[in-house]
């Protein structure tokens, strides 16, 4: 049974918007410090008192079906033979590195740096240097920052934007100025239909992580009536277009809703859900906003199960939503890290590594590649990795001529 939101259900809620709006306000350090590690399949968080973690549930194709974890033992160290020569190069990381989501900015920071500390610690003779550029995850913002990256000669690579907005505003950017750009975690499918000749993606798209997740819940986990909620972004319109595409009759459109960036207040949707009384809440969006909407969810309808994409797989999720986190399913393109990349990450930086930490550890590792092979121009920087074939700690990696990965899979984690 779904309980109709009461009045006392509306004064918890709007409770719980006082109380989050509260912890949006934490400092860069404190939100940075709160993301937490996909390690073994577990994310902890600095900032949660709840004991809750996401674990890892299942990876799953583009049918929704459960698919065996193959090991990647022959992935590409960032060390090398250790015998790399080069003249000192820059490569570079743009993304959220203050704001609402910086924590996922982090995430790919560090995993980054992590590669180029061991690159170059294995090889005196060709230090790299990273260099990073904080968007804030803002598209307009991001338009600013493209063009201090593009002037700077000595950039040969870039790793990001993070975003699937700030992609779309400055791909053109990075594009004429033939910087070759690797993201780690803007996954709006359109982006590669925009004829860059620059840009691949380092993980699946959500034409591949929707429909995926979406059958997976009405198969797997048997849901019959779903409604889908997305936020103002380039990245929640993708998301949720190809999962509502995909739900098909179970989804049901008079609940579906949309909530702009940096919204707290969600009773209207909340209305519409519990009018609705469905099986699940599907949220395409990102932590900041999930948080206090599966808060308020829960409040009022506590049996209905919140799901959400990689926007919202993050500790900082656990942190703002509390208890009511809990039974939470998420879905991520990024998988699980390997136990030494935890160990020799959480060593580094005194925390564990984040949603696509490891995949920014791998495409800075491509790119060190190729420069310790002699590409150390934005031209052949761009052919090399238009060619490359090897795998990485998250999966194998070679694109196609739009920038997509040739294959990948999608992990589906729980809140517990």
């Amino acid at each position: 049974m779904h309980r109709r939101m009461t009045t006392a259900a509306i004064a918890v809620a709007l409770t719980g918007v006082l109380a989050l709006s509260a912890c949006g306000s934490k400092s860069t350090d404190e939100a940075g410090t709160a993301s937490g590690t996909q390690a073994s399949g577990m994310q902890t968080s600095g900032g949660n008192s709840s004991g809750l973690t996401i674990g890892k549930l299942a990876q799953i194709n583009t049918s929704g079906e459960e698919v065996p974890v193959v090991a990647e033992s022959d992935a590409v160290d960032p060390a090398g033979d250790g015998k790399a020569k080069c003249p000192d190069t820059k490569i570079a990381m743009a993304g959220a590195l203050t704001g609402a989501d910086s924590a996922l900015g982090k995430n790919i920071e560090y995993g980054a740096e992590l590669a180029v500390a061991q690159h170059n610690a294995a090889n005196p003779g060709c230090k790299i240097t990273l260099e990073t550029f904080d968007t804030e995850g803002d598209p307009q913002k991001a338009t600013q920052v493209a063009p201090r990256i593009v002037s700077d000669q000595s950039i040969v690579g870039l790793i990001g934007p993070a975003f699937s907005g700030e992609t779309k505003a400055t791909g053109s950017v990075f594009n004429q100025a033939g910087l070759v750009s690797v993201t780690a975690s803007a996954t709006n499918p359109t982006l590669t239909d925009n004829g860059w000749k620059t840009f691949f993606r380092g993980l699946a798209n959500d034409d591949v992580q929707g429909p995926a997740v979406a059958k997976y819940l009405t198969g797997k986990m048997g849901k019959k009536k779903v409604c889908v909620i997305k936020d103002d972004t380039e990245y929640g319109a993708g998301l949720a277009k190809a999962v509502t595409k995909t739900l098909g009759s179970a989804n049901d459109a008079d609940c579906n809703a949309d909530v702009k960036k940096g919204e707290r207040d969600f009773s209207a949707v909340i209305t519409k859900i519990n009018q609705a009384s469905p099986d699940a809440v599907f949220y395409a969006g990102y932590y900041s906003e999930a948080a206090p909407l599966a808060q308020q969810l829960h409040s009022a309808a506590p049996n209905v199960t919140f799901v959400s994409g990689d926007g919202a797989n993050d500790p900082n999720f656990i942190s703002l939503a509390g208890n009511s986190a809990k039974g939470a399913i998420l879905s991520c393109p990024c998988g699980p890290a390997p136990d030494k990349f935890k160990a020799d990450y959480t060593a580094k930086f005194n925390q564990a590594p984040g949603v696509y930490s490891v995949e920014a550890y791998d495409i800075a590792t491509i790119l060190m590649k190729g420069i310790a092979e002699g590409k150390r121009t934005r031209a052949d920087l761009v052919n090399y990795v238009k060619t490359y074939s090897g795998n990485g700690l998250a999966r194998k990696y070679q694109w196609t001529p739009k920038g997509e990965l040739t294959s990948s899979n999608i992990w589906v984690y729980e809140v517990k």
